[in-house]
């Protein structure tokens, strides 16, 4: 009896836990070489974000807030239901300051970044991920931690000076009379459905979604991808450079490598975020 006791005190051994896979951020380079990735707010967008270490919160513009229904309290932050950033990573409870922030009016007042940005990811959301950045590669791996930031308090609306909001104004003001503006359409990026990897110099086809643009086309796991259109491509780095800029819908002609012979196969790329 004794021994039946103590071996039911024991219960039975949990299984082995394992971390959830990094989820893989699409991001680009501004001119100004801040690191810009792309989400939806509430199903509305996509908007462009800046990733910011030193920024304390994430911030959005009071258009972008209207656009995507959020609702503010009298501090001005809002809650929303769903924050998705381009890759599939869904942030949880996810809040933003509604500010208008000085930086962002002047970068987009002379059109210094090359595209419209509309806020700035930074501590609120950052801290709850573990984010790889390598710059050879055309993705972030964003890991979640289990880690809740504490909430950030005491920021007023502008987050700044008024002698430094006028420098937003201002610069603005002279975009305006150079001529310089930024491109503010919001256009979907194209989206080809296949995951690719670069191994020992070569850009190959990993898997295929099986009812993405790629897999309609004709691509298979195993491809080699040599060109697109005229371009040849023999790394990532060059094929992201060649894809970055497609939009939804446009045709791409690729040519692989398959069975020592080569295919051209013509792409229709869907809708991205």
């Amino acid at each position: 009896m004794r021994f039946l006791i103590a071996f039911a005190s024991l219960g039975v051994a949990a299984g082995p836990s394992f971390p959830e896979p990094p989820a893989l951020v699409p991001y680009r380079l501004t001119t100004t070489n801040h690191v810009l990735v792309r989400a939806k707010l509430n199903g509305k967008g996509p908007f462009n974000f800046i990733l910011d270490t030193g920024a304390p919160a994430m911030f959005i513009g009071k258009k972008v807030a209207e656009a995507a229904g959020a609702k503010t309290d009298r501090r001005e932050w809002a809650a929303f239901d769903r924050f998705e950033i381009e890759g599939g990573l869904v942030v949880p409870a996810a809040k933003a300051k509604v500010a208008e922030l000085f930086q962002l009016e002047g970068i987009n007042g002379m059109g210094l970044a090359g595209v419209e940005l509309h806020g700035v990811i930074g501590y609120n959301v950052l801290a709850r991920y573990r984010i790889e950045y390598d710059f050879t590669r055309p993705k972030l791996a964003w890991t979640k931690l289990d880690f809740d930031p504490p909430s950030v308090g005491g920021l007023r609306g502008r987050s700044a000076s008024g002698g430094l909001e006028m420098i937003g104004s201002l610069m603005k003001l002279f975009g305006g009379m150079l001529g310089v503006q930024a491109d503010s359409a919001a256009r979907p990026r194209g989206f080809l459905g296949a995951e690719l990897r670069e191994i020992d110099g070569k850009v190959m086809v990993g898997t295929v979604l099986a009812v993405g643009p790629a897999a309609k086309a004709g691509l298979q796991a195993g491809d080699l991808i040599k060109r697109i259109g005229d371009s040849r491509i023999e790394t990532m780095n060059d094929l992201t450079r060649k894809l970055k800029s497609r939009a939804e819908g446009e045709a791409i002609t690729v040519t692989i490598r398959r069975n020592d012979a080569d295919q051209e196969l013509n792409v229709k790329l869907g809708k991205g975020l």
